[in-house]
């Protein structure tokens, strides 16, 4: 026969140990799940729209590209911005387009990102110049849009469009015109 014997102590610690594993289970059930999701109509429909890993250039060309859009090579305009800490009225209508597309700019206020804007060339039903914005957070897409740069343009998501006419009409301001801070880094 085996006897053995617990102390009070060694209860505690297991009670301890038990609860800690119940909480950390918890926890990763649920913590939400910060990777984008889209809605997005693309070419390749048994591919999935990847957002991360965008290091370079290429990545951010191939990046679009997954949503159908065929971009000039090299972007018209980099820009370093933070995105502001409180959003006003301008910030929060953008946020919802983004929240349309599968993103969400609010886990980032106070961040400072990139901003890279494309000249897009084959926008269908459309003959002005139309422009696709990719916001980047530590080599992340986190946001971005595609719109038109006429006076009484137009803004949408990444997705690409199914009709000839533009979904949204909306005055074309991306993101770093005037509604982000700009960045103190002198970059």
């Amino acid at each position: 026969m085996f006897v053995y014997s617990v102390k009070a102590n060694t209860l505690k610690l297991a009670g301890i140990i038990g609860a800690a594993l119940v909480i950390l289970i918890a926890m990763i059930f649920l913590i939400p799940d910060y990777s984008p999701k889209t809605t997005a109509a693309i070419a390749n429909k048994n591919s999935e729209i990847r957002y991360d890993k965008v290091k370079d250039n290429d990545d951010r060309v191939a990046f679009l590209k997954q949503f159908g859009w065929e971009v000039d090579p090299d972007p018209i305009e980099e820009v370093t911005m933070r995105i502001p800490s409180e959003f006003d009225r301008v910030m929060t209508s953008y946020n919802e387009l983004q929240k349309q597309g599968g993103l969400d700019l609010s886990k980032y206020k106070g961040k400072e990102v990139t901003r890279y804007s494309y000249k897009v060339n084959n926008y269908p039903g459309y003959d002005g110049e139309v422009t696709a914005n990719v916001i980047v957070f530590k080599k992340r897409v986190i946001g971005g849009d595609v719109c038109s740069s006429d006076v009484s343009g137009f803004i949408g998501t990444f997705e690409f469009p199914e009709k000839a006419e533009p979904a949204e009409s909306a005055p074309a301001e991306p993101l770093g015109s005037e509604t982000a801070e700009p960045s103190d880094t002198g970059e």
